[in-house]
């Protein structure tokens, strides 16, 4: 995610030249701009007219496919908003069971507070692994007695959070917990699940390939047309308006591209890596066990671009 000022300018516009999407958009671009210098070239110096397309007929099309455009960016935004607002989620439930156990475990019970600081620092982590492509087992609070069970898990986070329960309900039998104080335990392990279950839909369930497809198709064929407007009256000034005109339609098209999943890698994807090492800063600390320096730092990376 780039980190910004929304107030400068200048060094939102630099940030924003420098992402991967925009470079590979001036690549199309220029692309654009070599297809309207041939038509340019062929009809003007060559006399060699190839279409012509009325103006309000190509007036109705700009209308409708400003109108897909907003719907496709709105659409990539709520996906965006979604998944942000899950992982806000997150953060609350894993802070309010961290503040619940700190409250029932005994100040001294040194081990249990490491061992639950673990397993709730665990499920962040984990669930940025899941939904990154793989679980780095390496990145997990060292908990050796359920190391092989992770590993062999079919879901990683479902078996932390089945972990998690089994563990509560023996502080239950030694009445440690209370069944008043499993009421308020509960919700926050079945919010993480919940926040699991629905990030896991947004990932799992991209745009239609069809209505991809289709904003695909409707983008070429208007730029493709753009020249045979213009040209009659612009001349070679057709060449400049048609490039500016294809940075606009084809910008937010990618830009919904790389939103739309809101947990990747790209530029502008949610900072899911520092906000579950945030998440670890904050249990270890309710439940009062030290977190190495260097683990704190990561919660804080001081870059640009936070992944």
């Amino acid at each position: 995610m780039i980190i910004y000022k929304s107030g400068d300018w200048w060094v939102a516009l630099w940030h924003f030249h420098r992402s991967p999407v925009i470079k590979q958009l001036l690549r199309r671009l220029v692309v654009v701009g070599i297809y309207n210098s041939v038509v340019a070239v062929w009809v003007l110096e060559f006399h060699q007219p190839l279409l012509n397309i009325g103006r309000e007929y190509f007036s109705f099309l700009g209308i409708l496919l400003s109108l897909l455009l907003v719907f496709r960016t709105n659409t990539a935004y709520d996906r965006y908003y979604e998944g942000r607002r899950l992982w806000g989620q997150l953060v609350s439930h894993a802070r309010n069971l961290a503040m619940e156990l700190n409250a029932v475990l005994p100040g001294n019970a040194l081990a249990s507070r490491r061992y639950f600081a673990a397993l709730i620092s665990n499920f962040p982590i984990a669930l940025k692994g899941a939904l990154r492509g793989g679980v780095q087992f390496e990145q997990l609070e060292a908990t050796p007695d359920i190391v092989e069970r992770l590993r062999n898990a079919e879901s990683v986070t479902s078996t932390i959070v089945a972990v998690l329960q089994e563990s509560i309900e023996q502080l239950r039998q030694v009445e440690i917990i209370t069944d008043t104080h499993l009421l308020t335990i509960k919700p926050q392990l079945l919010g993480m699940m919940e926040v699991n279950g629905s990030c896991e839909r947004i990932r799992a369930t991209p745009i239609p390939f069809s209505y991809s497809f289709f904003i695909k198709a409707f983008i070429t064929i208007f730029i493709m047309a753009m020249p045979f407007v213009l040209l009659s009256t612009m001349r070679y000034y057709m060449i400049p308006v048609t490039i500016f005109g294809a940075y606009a339609l084809l910008g937010l098209e990618m830009i919904g591209e790389e939103i739309e999943n809101p947990f990747g890698l790209d530029s502008n994807d949610l900072p899911i890596t520092q906000l579950a090492n945030k998440i670890r800063v904050s249990v270890h600390d309710l439940l009062r066990v030290e977190l190495t320096d260097e683990k704190k730092a990561l919660a804080a990376v001081p870059y640009s671009i936070v992944h």
